[in-house]
């Protein structure tokens, strides 16, 4: 063979192997790639930068309260259509819809469970249902759990995802933030402490009410927090926020939010304030006689 001649290769090409889909989630701040597993056992907050994911109001649940202790009230409080509304499409089948996507009949649950053997009753908002959207079942429910809280003598904790009032329900459902907020005087009277939780997003009227009306009011890093979002202010003033303007950590700094907790140390912060709140103040007031 010459010496300049080219040599006779086979070329073989390899293709690379797909990449299940599935099975990795990218952190929208620092850009690492997660094991999704790892991701849901750490309850869906990235373990280096310490963003938050939403999870769904039956997994906040499970994380939150000691297990097994839970028991869901009123799952049958479902929405009606008293304006009968409709844009695009019809608001009963709005309703189906989020019914299939979320597994929930409306975009809370509430009951009763224990945080370190702490009785509480509980109201989670739901996110993928409808924006987590406020109407007259989901005050109804989160009402419910705060009369029950009075009935038990307990804690009440309310954990708000939402993108404010429901639309298709007009004054309907603004008249549950009032509602709402009068079984809270409710309870504060009776000097029964309410723990708001705010998580990304708290929104419109929810935050406008109860969200705010917490004896302390606890969010998740990296919330936004607001009445009008971003996008909105801007399209009616013309002008543009500064950056983290509605924030938790920004709403901190003002007084608004009294503590900034992770959800890996949620529970067991909870589990902190109720003793001092609740549980101490009872065995004082038992030992006075």
């Amino acid at each position: 063979m010459s010496l300049f001649s080219k040599p006779k290769y086979s070329t073989v090409v390899v293709k690379k192997k797909d990449i299940p889909k599935g099975l990795w989630t990218k952190c929208p701040i620092s850009g690492e790639i997660v094991f999704n597993k790892e991701l849901e056992a750490n309850q869906m907050v990235v373990p280096k930068s310490g963003y938050h994911f939403s999870i769904s109001a039956k997994d906040r649940i499970a994380a939150m309260l000691d297990p097994g202790s839970f028991e869901e009230y009123d799952e049958n409080v479902r929405t009606a259509d008293p304006l009968e509304f409709v844009d695009s499409k019809n608001y009963l089948e709005r309703i189906e819809d989020a019914k299939k996507s979320s597994g929930l009949n409306e975009a809370v649950v509430s009951g009763m469970g224990r945080i370190h053997q702490i009785p509480v009753s509980l109201a989670v908002m739901e996110f993928r249902f409808l924006v987590g959207s406020l109407g007259s079942a989901v005050g109804e429910k989160i009402a419910r759990a705060a009369e029950r809280a009075l009935t038990q003598k307990c804690p009440l904790i309310i954990v708000s995802a939402s993108g404010g009032a429901r639309m298709q329900e007009g004054i309907f459902s603004l008249m549950q933030m009032a509602k709402i907020s009068a079984v809270l005087a409710r309870l504060h009277e009776a000097k029964l402490p309410y723990i708001s939780i705010m998580t990304h997003p708290t929104t419109g009227g929810v935050t406008a009410s109860y969200a705010t009306l917490g004896d302390v009011n606890l969010a998740e890093p990296g919330a936004m927090i607001c009445f009008a979002g971003p996008r909105v202010i801007k399209e009616t003033t013309k002008q543009t926020l500064p950056p983290g303007f509605q924030t938790a950590e920004f709403l901190l700094q003002k007084g608004l939010i009294d503590q900034i907790v992770s959800r890996l140390e949620m529970r067991d912060r909870l589990g902190e304030l109720l003793r001092a709140l609740f549980v101490k103040r009872e065995s004082a007031a038992v030992a006075a006689g």
